[in-house]
């Protein structure tokens, strides 16, 4: 037992930057974890990223001290750094795909039509800062900012505030005593999105 948790020990310190920085990543962006096989490759990617860095820091850090001495690089500082390394790695990464910044710099250059959003239903929820239209299954028509979206059309629940239901001539009867309504997505027919813009505070004007 002792020889397999120093063989164990060594091998789980390596891989632990890479797992952190995807754990980050997937708890900062609305992306649903992959299969486990497809996390551990991502880990691993991860992984190469954060020691390769690591490695530049030391070098940097070792230049640094032939004129001044801090202290010694050992395992513990390389261990913290990877660490810290892997932190800033993740959040960088779940920074960059929530802004949408590598795909639309690559769409600028017409290399791809795609968004880094998880879904193009979250795409379009999110970057469109206005009340929406909600289509029932039995017909009913619910209008109001949505605070909340399910990741997916399939599962999950709108959170609808300042919401007003749509009678068949087209009138709104707003529920004011309402701070809102959690609608199940099983339940939508279908969304409108609607022109108007305007958002204070996280409700349409």
């Amino acid at each position: 037992m002792d020889n397999l948790y120093k063989e164990v020990t060594p091998l789980l310190t390596f891989l632990l930057p890479g797992f952190l920085s995807a754990s980050i990543f997937y708890g900062f962006t609305s992306h649903p974890k992959p299969s486990q096989f497809e996390r551990t490759v991502e880990a691993l990617v991860f992984t190469f990223v954060v020691h390769a860095a690591t490695g530049m820091v030391q070098v940097l850090l070792e230049a640094v001290g032939r004129m001044f001495t801090v202290g010694d690089w050992t395992s513990a500082s390389h261990l913290s750094c990877s660490v810290l390394m892997a932190t800033v790695l993740g959040a960088l990464m779940a920074a960059a795909v929530n802004r949408d910044t590598f795909h639309s710099w690559l769409r600028g250059k017409g290399l791809t039509s795609r968004t880094s959003h998880s879904s193009e239903w979250y795409c379009v929820l999110g970057s469109n800062p206005t009340d929406i239209v909600l289509h029932l299954i039995d017909g009913r028509r619910l209008i109001g900012w949505p605070k909340e979206w399910p990741l997916n059309p399939s599962n999950g629940q709108f959170y609808i505030q300042d919401p007003a239901w749509i009678d068949d001539d087209g009138n709104t009867v707003e529920l004011r005593d309402l701070d809102g309504i959690i609608i199940h997505a099983a339940d939508v027919r279908w969304v409108e999105v609607m022109l108007g813009k305007g958002v204070e505070h996280g409700i349409s004007t």
